[in-house]
């Protein structure tokens, strides 16, 4: 087994509860190599971390990105209380009655998302009602793309603290 290193130090936390679509998956991959995020993916996932498709979204970004899979919720509270132990939680559903552009975000933010079909669980968004946030979007449209709402979200982060992603 290969010895474990840091790529880089992650800048926000992006976990996606669930997520069923591999190439939403690979093209968030992709944009927390660009913004220097670690990926968390909570079980279960609906492929395979193989999976021809995750991989080919994420194109060759795959193996500059720090990512972890957790088994479930409890797993990843519990890793991310040593990697994020000063930052705070956002979790982003379209119920939320706050804008993601009225919080400022703080580097080493964890910023959740729930799955392409169900979005979070509502034990979840009952628990973090003050945590809850949303993307404004119109009324004809049921919901934003997952990996366009996490690009979204992690580039607000970055216009916030006016910096590049190096």
């Amino acid at each position: 087994m290969a010895e474990a290193y840091t790529k880089y130090e992650p800048r926000l936390h992006i976990v996606l509860h669930q997520p069923e679509i591999p190439y939403n998956t690979g093209s968030v991959g992709r944009t927390c190599v660009a913004v220097g995020a670690k990926l968390w993916l909570v079980r279960p996932l609906g492929f395979r971390i193989d999976d021809y498709y995750l991989r080919r979204a994420g194109l060759d970004y795959w193996d500059n990105l720090e990512w972890e899979v957790v088994d479930d919720w409890a797993a990843l509270t519990s890793r991310l209380a040593v990697e994020a132990a000063k930052s705070s939680t956002w979790f982003f559903t379209k119920t939320a009655t706050r804008a993601y552009t009225d919080v400022r975000f703080s580097q080493g933010d964890v910023l959740v998302f729930g799955s392409e079909s169900r979005g979070l669980p509502a034990s979840l968004l009952e628990v973090h009602t003050q945590s809850t946030l949303r993307i404004p979007i119109r009324s004809q449209v049921r919901s934003l793309n997952l990996s366009n709402s996490v690009a979204i979200t992690a580039y607000e982060a970055l216009r916030q603290w006016d910096t590049s992603a190096s």
